[in-house]
């Protein structure tokens, strides 16, 4: 755990992000090779977790998304 001491709240995000990628993604027969891992682990979490998979935190909507709403409202390009 990266958490500072006494503070069980800074991980609880990671955690919850290779909670997702180890129940959703992963496959159960593991991967061939280091390269097919990677790239299947990356396209995960930069293009799935990030930009198509809902999260109940954001309403529904994938972090990216939700983050460019924000971006919207407060002006920033």
């Amino acid at each position: 755990s990266m958490s500072r001491r006494g503070n069980c709240w800074d991980n609880a995000p990671m955690e919850r992000v290779f909670r997702s990628l180890k129940t959703e993604w992963i496959p159960t027969v593991g991967y061939r090779t280091a390269q097919e891992a990677q790239r299947d682990i990356s396209y995960f979490l930069m293009h799935r977790y990030n930009w198509i998979r809902p999260h109940q935190f954001n309403d529904g909507l994938a972090p990216a998304r939700a983050e460019e709403k924000l971006n919207v409202v407060s002006g920033i390009s």
